[in-house]
């Protein structure tokens, strides 16, 4: 990490939902939370717990200095609507195999 910039990870208690007209897209009581320096909460769910049915891959990829670079899925109606880091760098390795989207309603 550079100076002054950290990620944490650990093992939400949290119900996470995602839902998109009417549709839910995801939902787990097994989140992990994700806190990095100058971002929101971010909340990585374990892909059993998506309807990745649902989603399409997208040509989009980022890079994360500090995560590693992003893939993304569409739902038909929101591009680029969540993001995995397929191959994540070591030091936020949990975060392999957890989908994260933009909002989540936490119950």
């Amino acid at each position: 990490m550079a100076d002054g910039h950290t990620i944490t990870i650990e093992h939400g208690t949290e119900r996470v939902r995602v839902v998109r007209d009417d549709q839910v897209v995801a939902e787990s009581d097994r989140p992990l939370v994700l806190r990095e320096t100058g971002c929101p909460v971010r909340y990585y769910l374990p892909a059993e717990d998506v309807r990745l049915d649902l989603l399409t891959p997208s040509e989009t990829h980022t890079y994360c200095p500090f995560k590693g670079t992003a893939s993304y899925w569409s739902l038909p109606d929101a591009a680029d609507f969540v993001w995995s880091y397929p191959d994540p760098k070591p030091d936020v390795s949990q975060i392999k195999d957890h989908l994260c989207f933009y909002e989540v309603e936490v119950i």
